[in-house]
């Protein structure tokens, strides 16, 4: 049985192991594979399971690949394949959830003391020479926020949102959510389900958890950002669509959107035309919140096992039923 990896190099730049899918039939990865129609279909050749974590598999691609039995996305999110089609020619495809839901959550709090304190430019500016220079004991470059009391707003409360809210309420703040299945068991004193209009007007910190979806793509755009408090601030961890970008640097600008910090974008790897680049008070990271090694380890594994069980005949984490 031939497998193909087509784009292994983010999931294992070389600190992991491949042998658990090696032990599972004739193994080819590529580190990487362009996206490019032609270039896919002949990396994937005769192959009957292909791995793919960001390369696209479109219709144009899966209609030319009649022996792949079984896609495996190495990711949650598994927009990047056609899924309607492989069910039509018969292809499972699988995604590993809830891999990344403590990585993700601690990168959103990461992001969020990085706009409270500043650490990084604080501590360049220290190497700088200025705290040498500083005619008192200490100096400031920026605002600092304290976050006890203050109100996070998170937009979609699955795993993740959930991880969020916890790490978030340990620093004292009040949660406030506007996911679409609401679960009465899950409030508290400090965690009430809203609408949405009320958690932008009420909200000193907005998060994005939520899928990438008709309903939710840009969703933080000028009309609800007119919505929110003066000075809020932003983070998305989640998928860059769900930001116009756009709409956000101009309120970065003008100073009604206080902070944001990004670790997806609309396009990726970023463009260099991207308007965020531009923006006041933004921090960007490329796309790292899930790529912590314990993470990756259980991206890995759960892969592995979901192979496993497909050729068993009893496949799990099917996302075309």
């Amino acid at each position: 049985m031939k497998i193909i990896i087509l784009d292994g190099y983010t999931l294992n730049p070389g600190d992991l192991s491949w042998a658990g899918l090696e032990a599972l039939g004739d193994l080819t990865v590529y580190d990487r594979t362009e996206y490019d129609t032609e270039m896919i279909i002949e990396a994937i050749d005769d192959a009957e399971i292909i791995f793919t974590n960001k390369t696209p598999l479109p219709k144009e691609v899966l209609q030319k690949v009649p022996s792949v039995k079984y896609i495996g996305v190495m990711a949650t999110g598994f927009n990047i394949v056609d899924v309607h089609t492989a069910r039509e020619l018969g292809m499972v495809v699988t995604n590993v959830p809830g891999y990344s839901t403590t990585a993700v959550a601690q990168m959103t709090l990461a992001l969020l003391l990085e706009m409270c304190h500043h650490v990084g430019d604080h501590s360049l500016a220290v190497k700088k020479g200025e705290w040498t220079k500083s005619k008192d004991f200490c100096f400031w470059n920026f605002p600092l926020i304290e976050l006890e009391g203050k109100t996070l707003g998170i937009i979609g409360f699955g795993r993740i949102g959930r991880a969020t809210a916890k790490l978030a309420q340990a620093f004292g703040m009040d949660i406030l959510t506007s996911g679409s299945r609401k679960r009465p068991e899950l409030e508290t004193d400090t965690c009430k389900y809203t609408t949405l209009d009320e958690l932008l007007k009420a909200s000193d910190v907005i998060s994005l958890h939520c899928p990438l979806t008709e309903k939710t793509e840009g969703i933080i755009n000028e009309n609800n950002i007119s919505k929110m408090k003066d000075g809020v601030m932003i983070i998305n961890t989640a998928r860059g669509p769900l930001v116009v970008e756009k709409d956000l640097k101009e309120a970065l600008n003008s100073g009604k959107v206080a902070g944001a910090a990004v670790d997806v974008v609309s396009n990726e790897p970023i463009d260099k035309e991207n308007v965020l680049l531009k923006a006041k008070n933004c921090i960007i990271t490329p796309h790292i919140a899930w790529a912590p090694k314990e993470s990756r380890v259980r991206l890995m594994n759960t892969a592995v096992v979901n192979l496993e069980l497909f050729l068993q005949g009893n496949a799990v984490n099917v996302v075309n039923p």
